[in-house]
């Protein structure tokens, strides 16, 4: 397979190796610790679940730490990378387990969102951090080759990582507080495997480092607004335009994403633990899609370049999207889970592939951190319109036809532009 052939090129790049492990470990643990999350806000026995409480726990977790995103973009401009691997998962291993300690302890659902906000708002230094530092560890011609494997790898790490959670709540130990815990020994690997690298190899060059807090935070406004001047310029147009594209993509994988939470919770289970095991196997079923992205991305960007890539993603979720969540079946819906899984990572490789191949070394962390911004507020606002929209047992067909005219949208306006 050219999939494995390519990684093992990759692999012949030791600090590439390293970052990699990294990112397995870190988005592992963050696939366990969603999972948690998910567990005890929609899956408790006690809770009676509707897609406004969902929205709201959304909300909650998601838009503040938006806030978070352009302050990291600067830092991140600024910090050595390979520190902000480090103390950011060490600062997520102890959040997760105030998390867990929280939850044992049936404090008010205020007290608990604010401990997990904190996990996912350092979770955007790290990502970002990871994407950032991508270009240091390959050279430019496997570029779209590292975007290809090394993200999607996270992601399949992040879809084994809420399997094992799942397992560990149906099999080993009937406790969200117990996976949560996992995660966060998850955490502390991953902080363990970030020491392998020296501290400047992962950039920003030494002329851009400022260790001080204060100098670094001062320049904020500045720094974001010459990041946005950077990416409005005209030869990195087509970076704006798969940003854009992306976004609503994921807006629309957000909405579905809280629709199969409903259906599984309520039309097709009995209790929590069956509507669980169903969420886990939809789970599975997407990520079997990301790897399936992993494996045809590559050589489709090859041959249609990853703007016309990004068309072909869209357009076949918006004709697949409707001929299969129309019949609300299981099966279907898994069907559906495994498309929206290879479209939607497909596009993001391309993406990631057009903003680190157009965005200078300087100015790639405020533009991945203005991307997570922008995914952040797609998701919200997909949970928001859901929570408006779907019945209390998830099925809508309006729903259904609004997110296939979305994608059909993005298939229309990205493919007008590549052909300007």
């Amino acid at each position: 397979m050219s999939v494995v052939r390519d990684l093992r090129v990759l692999l012949r790049f030791g600090n590439f190796r390293r970052l990699l492990g990294v990112r397995l470990l870190s988005q592992g643990a963050d696939g366990v610790f969603q999972v948690g999350l998910a567990t005890y806000v929609v899956f408790s026995p006690e809770k009676q679940t509707s897609a406004s409480a969902i929205a709201s726990a959304m909300a909650v977790l998601l838009l503040p730490y938006s806030l978070v995103g352009p302050f990291a973009g600067v830092l991140l401009d600024r910090w050595r990378r390979r520190q902000v691997l480090l103390y950011g998962n060490l600062l997520r291993t102890l959040l997760a387990t105030v998390t867990a300690a929280l939850m044992v302890g049936r404090v008010p659902d205020w007290l608990f969102y604010v401990s997990a906000l904190c996990v996912t708002a350092v979770n955007r230094f790290v990502l970002a951090g990871l994407s950032a530092a991508l270009p240091r560890v390959v050279d430019t011609e496997r570029l779209v080759m590292a975007n290809s494997l090394s993200p999607t790898a996270g992601t399949l790490a992040a879809t084994a990582g809420g399997g094992l959670a799942f397992a560990v709540r149906l099999v080993v130990s009937d406790s969200d507080a117990a996976v949560v815990l996992l995660g966060a020994t998850l955490y502390l690997c991953a902080a363990l495997a970030s020491l392998r690298m020296p501290p400047h190899l992962l950039g920003p060059d030494s002329a851009l480092v400022h260790p001080r807090l204060t100098a670094a935070l001062s320049g904020t406004a500045h720094g974001l607004a010459a990041g946005v001047r950077h990416l409005a310029e005209p030869r990195r147009r087509e970076a704006a335009w798969a940003l854009a594209s992306m976004t609503l993509m994921r807006f629309c994988y957000g909405a579905l994403t809280v629709m199969v939470l409903m259906l599984c919770r309520y039309a097709w289970s009995s209790d929590s633990n069956e509507g669980l095991a169903l969420l886990g196997l939809a789970v599975a079923v997407s990520g079997a899609g990301f790897f399936a992205a992993a494996v045809v991305t590559p050589s489709a960007v090859g041959r249609l370049g990853p703007g016309r890539w990004i068309v072909v993603c869209s357009a076949a979720a918006a004709v697949l999207e409707l001929a299969l969540f129309l019949s609300f079946t299981e099966v279907a819906l898994f069907i559906a889970a495994f498309v929206l899984g290879l479209v939607t990572q497909g596009a993001k490789i391309a993406t990631d592939t057009v903003v680190q191949s157009s965005v200078d070394d300087g100015f790639r962390g405020r533009v991945f951190s203005l991307y997570d911004v922008l995914f952040n507020v797609a998701f919200v606002g997909a949970a928001a319109v859901a929570a408006v929209m779907l019945p209390p047992d998830g099925r809508s067909v309006a729903l259904v036809v609004f997110v296939a005219a979305v994608y059909g949208a993005v298939a229309l306006a990205m493919a007008r532009f590549e052909h300007r």
